[in-house]
């Protein structure tokens, strides 16, 4: 009997710790409800948000590094490679957004140098990336990349970085992939957190910064899983078509979301193609035999970054611009599909390498419509900055895959069979990590 009323004046006691417990959680969490409601400014404020939803930022953190320079002036984009003894920010292990062929690590690659460099503009020293402070800058904001497999590789070193500090959430579309980073949250056992918590989901989820990126400029035929598309899967490559007077709606339609943009062209109008304007053919690139007029890659190139630009400059949404320009590749002895290869494990210094014709060309181009673009911008309020990265991707031909594309090339048969090189595209982490320096670089700047 004795043990029975026992077990009940502990059981009450147990009933009433967690009653109070709950009252006191329930009574937090309306406190903070209201406090919340009451601050909403502030929590709308970037140095509120950011403290409440980082709980490890500390006010040194929100300080906005800038750029120092001996002269007061500093062009970013020239300069060179030098040692960084403190390696990446990322790795394989630690990064899952990595694209299988970027993944050299993981594919074997056995040298790790190209991993320890940075860059150093000539003028002036840049801090690196830093995750938190691109959040803090970007709260509530668009960051949109239009481009070719190049942007993606950009797009997915900027999820690296961002993602050893905050979880990344994928929230794609069906043709407009975008991710959607916010603050990971620790959530505590403890029932008199949970009022804390919940002012940090909120904070969080008013402080998303969603990062977008879609494939190619214009309208590629070849390109049917993002492009409208008039072909079949038995359409040779040289029947490809592309419309250089029509941009893809996949990024126009979503153009007026977007707070900033990061726009390039790339290596694709150098593939064989027919060009229609007004829904008219009105020359090829590479097509023998067809009785179309030969006008060249660059006609197509041209055209498309000038239609590109056209429809930023003129929108009524001005959202920030960045242009990026080409990044060379380093195939020797060949081509991707002629035996081409890049083995070397070292950058290049300044003066030791000089910058293939073809690529010449497509800058020129790239420069002529980017000034034009320039001009007009400036008589209608859009900010638009070129994001120069030709130069400082010319000098790192250690950086690419290679044979390292594929899974341990060199195990079992693959050993014997013919390995094709990828000397475009860039090893995640690797020299495409400093394009992030640079893009943070000039958003504080600006």
């Amino acid at each position: 009997m004795k043990a029975a009323i026992s077990n009940n004046v502990n059981y009450k006691k147990q009933f009433s710790v967690v009653f109070i417990k709950f009252a006191v959680c329930f009574l937090l969490m309306g406190f903070a409800y209201r406090l919340f409601l009451s601050s909403f400014v502030q929590f709308s404020t970037v140095e509120v948000s950011d403290t409440a939803f980082v709980s490890n930022k500390t006010s040194s953190d929100l300080t906005m590094d800038r750029s120092t320079s001996q002269n007061g002036k500093c062009d970013l984009f020239k300069g060179d490679w030098v040692q960084d003894p403190t390696g990446p920010f990322y790795t394989n292990h630690t990064c899952y957004s990595i694209e299988a062929h970027q993944n050299c690590m993981r594919n074997g690659r056995p040298d790790t140098g190209y991993l320890y460099w940075r860059w150093k503009p000539k003028d002036c020293e840049i801090p690196k990336f830093n995750p938190k402070k691109f959040v803090h800058m970007m709260r509530g904001k668009s960051l949109a990349f239009v481009g070719d497999s190049i942007m993606r590789n950009h797009v997915q070193s900027l999820l690296c970085i961002l993602s050893q500090v905050y979880s990344i959430k994928f929230v794609g579309q069906s043709c407009f992939i975008s991710w959607c980073c916010i603050s990971q949250l620790i959530i505590l056992g403890l029932a008199l957190e949970m009022a804390y918590l919940l002012i940090l989901a909120l904070t969080a989820l008013k402080s998303n910064v969603t990062l977008s990126y879609t494939n190619i400029v214009t309208e590629y035929s070849w390109r049917n899983k993002v492009m409208r598309s008039t072909m079949t899967s038995n359409t040779k490559a040289e029947d490809a078509q592309l419309h250089l007077d029509k941009l893809d709606d996949v990024w126009t339609r979503q153009f007026d979301n977007f707070d900033y943009v990061v726009i390039a062209g790339g290596k694709w109008y150098l593939k064989s193609a027919i060009y229609y304007e007004n829904n008219k053919i009105v020359g090829c690139h590479n097509c023998p035999g067809k009785n179309i007029t030969e006008v060249g890659f660059e006609y197509a190139y041209r055209k498309a970054l000038n239609s590109t630009l056209k429809y930023i400059t003129r929108s009524k949404h001005k959202a920030y611009t960045f242009f990026r320009t080409a990044t060379p590749d380093h195939f020797e002895n060949g081509e991707w599909n002629t035996g081409g290869y890049c083995n070397r494990t070292d950058p290049f210094k300044e003066g030791e390498i000089d910058i293939r014709d073809i690529d010449e060309v497509m800058r020129k181009i790239e420069l002529e419509e980017f000034e034009r673009a320039l001009r007009i911008g400036s008589e209608v309020g859009l900010r638009i900055r070129l994001f120069d990265t030709t130069f400082l991707s010319l000098l790192r031909p250690d950086g690419h895959p290679g044979v390292y594309r594929q899974f341990q090339p060199f195990a079992g048969d693959s050993r014997h069979s013919k390995i094709q090189n990828d000397c475009l595209h860039w090893c995640l982490p690797g020299p495409i990590d400093s394009w992030n320096d640079l893009m943070m670089e000039i958003l504080v700047s600006s």
